[in-house]
């Protein structure tokens, strides 16, 4: 290696590590809402560094395949990122995970067709970072898209059990070991093809028996995987950003799903193999038709409640976002406060159908962070609480969780909101939440139901509220 190659490959890995810099600190602000878009700001920058070093530290030809790749994904990604509503931010997610595997799968294949033509003789550790990137990213792949149809209500989102399901999947993974020995002994395409049909047929049947309830967890974990598909590549490829970028995703996504896990007072293992949540769609589903009475209020009953209370709680779920109410909460939330009300958040880390659902959500509405309080900031605070506006979250406000050994969501965590002194429950319908069991907080004594959109519900509170 001569001089101005070492200078070179100094200037590259001098790069990458101010990427790294980058993406580290960028992670590490991602963890609070007040610095969260700061945070991806910053990641954002690392990879455009990372990418810029990349192409300019090697001998890159063919620069117009480049910049024209680049400007096409960039108004793809813009106009996607303008049109996507937050409703579906979840299935925009899963599509990102997917495609970052499918990439590393490819990226793959690219290298082990480039080595065969090559030489001969591959090295084994080669061949066996191939065909782990391969396996990862494929399975990734087919695992994000059949998540993106249950979130998009594509395709059913219950558990879709098969016959003997668990005979056929050591099946397939014995076959997957076999073909992924056959390629590091003697690489060729079969063995690869093969391994890479077998993983992507196992994406498909991992995620099929998981039901809607569970999908948060789903998208986690096929995130971390796209991160170890891309630490992989990395080796492959021999790229240290590659590797180090994967494995932060990786590493966060690991650390997200034991987050979600615990936060629904489930195992790894019991969501992937017997996943819970028959959904219909509008958010429940299943069960026999409720008869049991309900007490029902209209805005200007719920207005004079909040109007002449002390301290509020919001408790957003997906219904909120399905309404897109999150200005008008804000706004009623503004006039509260001009009365001296006390007014606080309390987001579940499983609320909606992603991780940090609605804190993004909020934060769009430019809700102060510091209102913003997790489950385990606010529970002990509803017993002293007035009133608690429970805007479209089921399973998380469900008290059958605490006492129902029989019920799905048993032991999960929830929020408090049956200890407030009155609760103000705003719903389309009686329809169940994901895990298809009805929500006995709607028939406690101090439960007022609020029945219709959230965003026409509360713009007509708003109203009322400044009449008082």
């Amino acid at each position: 290696m001569n001089t101005e190659q070492i200078i070179n490959n100094n200037i590259v890995n001098l790069g990458y590590i101010i990427a790294a810099m980058f993406f580290i600190i960028g992670l590490k602000r991602l963890s609070s809402p007040g610095t969260a878009r700061n945070g991806n700001r910053l990641a954002s920058v690392g990879m455009l560094i990372a990418v810029l070093v990349t192409v300019l530290g090697n001998n890159i030809l063919g620069w117009e395949w480049i910049i024209t790749s680049i400007l096409i994904a960039s108004v793809i990604g813009f106009f996607s990122a303008r049109k996507i509503q937050m409703t579906a931010m979840p299935q925009l997610v899963a599509i990102f995970n997917g495609l970052g595997g499918s990439a590393s799968g490819l990226i793959a294949a690219g290298e082990l067709y480039n080595l065969i033509e090559a030489t001969s003789e591959i090295a084994k550790d080669t061949t066996v970072t191939i065909m782990i990137s391969t396996i990862i990213g494929s399975l990734t792949l087919t695992g994000s898209l059949i998540a993106f149809g249950k979130l998009q209500e594509i395709m059913p989102t219950r558990p879709l059990l098969l016959p003997a399901r668990n005979i056929l999947n050591i099946i397939l993974i014995l076959a997957l070991i076999f073909s992924a020995i056959w390629l590091v002994i003697e690489p060729s395409y079969t063995p690869f093809i093969i391994a890479a049909i077998i993983a992507l047929i196992l994406g498909i049947l991992i995620v099929i028996p998981i039901g809607g309830a569970d999908m948060p967890v789903v998208i986690a974990l096929l995130n971390s995987y796209s991160g170890i598909a891309g630490a992989a590549t990395g080796f492959v490829l021999e790229n240290n950003i590659l590797i180090i970028s994967g494995s932060l995703v990786g590493a966060s996504g690991l650390i997200l799903t034991r987050i979600m896990t615990k936060a629904m007072n489930r195992s790894l293992a019991n969501v992937m193999l017997g996943g819970f949540g028959v959904e219909d769609g509008t958010g429940g589903g299943g069960g026999e038709e409720e008869t049991r009475p309900v007490k029902s209020i209209q805005p200007d009953d719920a207005a004079t409640i909040l109007g002449y209370s002390e301290s509020v709680i919001i408790v957003p779920g997906y219904g909120l976002a399905v309404a897109q109410a999150q200005h008008q909460v804000r706004e009623l939330a503004d006039i509260l406060k001009n009365r001296g009300i006390s007014v606080k958040y309390a987001i579940h880390p499983v609320a909606g159908r992603m991780p940090g659902h609605m804190n993004v959500l909020l934060a769009e509405a430019n809700v102060p962070y510091d209102e913003l309080k997790d489950l385990d900031e606010i529970n002990s605070e509803f017993q002293r609480t007035d009133v608690a506006i429970v805007i479209g979250a089921n399973d998380v406000t469900n008290p059958s969780a605490r006492t129902d050994t029989s019920s799905p969501i048993y032991g999960m965590p929830i929020l408090n909101v049956d200890q407030a002194q009155s609760v103000i429950m705003m719903k389309r319908s009686m329809s169940s939440g994901f895990a298809g069991v009805q929500n006995e907080l709607f028939f406690l004594d101090k439960t007022m139901m609020l029945f219709g959109d959230a965003k026409d519900s509360v713009e007509n509170i708003v109203k009322e509220v400044k009449d008082l």
